[in-house]
């Protein structure tokens, strides 16, 4: 990745007290895995700025504002920068990728490049890692995968496989699929090439999913947390919980008082004064 930002070891620190994470700090496999996993129980995934419409800062001080000193997330843009930096401070290679979401698409094609996601390597590994904290699904990446075709991956309790798709241009398209249990099949999330993409590129990205009036992120809230219990969703007025048996319950929330409650007890998160949750 060009344009590499540091950050200091003080903040550093304070990311992994953040996310609980107390291992190895060594450029590898089993810190890469053990990192990803505790960010994404530890930090939750929230638009709660652009609802109230502004896109997120994604300067690094305004990052470890938001998601490391306070009781705040972020999405795709804000979490995979984020630990970016904190890969590339232990020694990682980080090359940030724009991939299309196609969960529900009929083609690939028919949605725009709008999510973030990373593609990771280890000084002495040939295996490079998909990578991703920050896609907000219950289809989501628990722990890295390996950059490898055809194989099924069983990342912390999850299955996720990697496959290639037809397409009219010059890269090769990679497609991240997850098992599906209650459908009982696999499911498309997201489609990327290996194409680098830069700091300017996601902030022009960034500014229009967090400010279009089009965006579904500017339209209604969409809150996740994961535990190793349950994988917790607020979308819309939507409070949907599914526990790691596979078990299903929704609710529909109507009162802001509770949304406010429900934010705060069950996702860690505290809302900005003044921010309409329930339109």
């Amino acid at each position: 990745m060009s344009d590499t930002v540091e950050i200091r070891q003080s903040d550093l620190d304070a990311y992994f007290r953040r996310i609980g994470w107390e291992g190895e700090r060594r450029p590898d496999a089993a810190t890469l895995r053990g990192v990803h996993l505790a960010h994404i129980r530890g930090i939750p995934f929230e638009n709660l700025d652009a609802l109230g419409g502004t896109a997120p800062s994604l300067d690094p001080d305004d990052l470890l504002a938001k998601l490391v000193h306070s009781r705040r997330g972020g999405y795709c843009y804000e979490h995979n920068t984020l630990l970016s930096l904190a890969l590339e401070a232990l020694g990682f290679r980080v090359t940030r990728l724009a991939a299309r979401v196609v969960v529900g698409a009929d083609r690939v094609e028919s949605r725009p490049r709008t999510h973030m996601a990373l593609l990771v390597e280890a000084p002495g590994d040939p295996q490079p890692y998909l990578t991703d904290v920050g896609f907000g699904a219950i289809g989501a990446l628990l722990e890295p995968v390996p950059l490898t075709a055809g194989t099924e991956f069983h990342d912390a309790g999850r299955r996720h496989r990697l496959t290639h798709a037809p397409h009219g241009g010059p890269l090769e398209l990679w497609v991240l699929e997850a098992y599906v249990p209650g459908k009982g099949d696999w499911e498309r999330q997201y489609a990327f090439t290996l194409e680098p993409f830069e700091k300017p590129d996601f902030e022009v990205i960034n500014w229009h999913i967090g400010t279009n009036p089009r965006s579904p992120f500017t339209q209604r809230p969409y809150v996740q947390r994961v535990t190793a219990e349950r994988h917790l969703l607020l979308n819309g007025r939507l409070l949907t919980e599914t526990r790691a048996d596979g078990t299903v319950t929704e609710r529909e929330l109507t009162d802001e008082a509770e949304v406010r409650r429900l934010l705060d007890e069950e996702f860690a998160i505290t809302a900005p004064e003044g921010l309409t949750l329930l339109g």
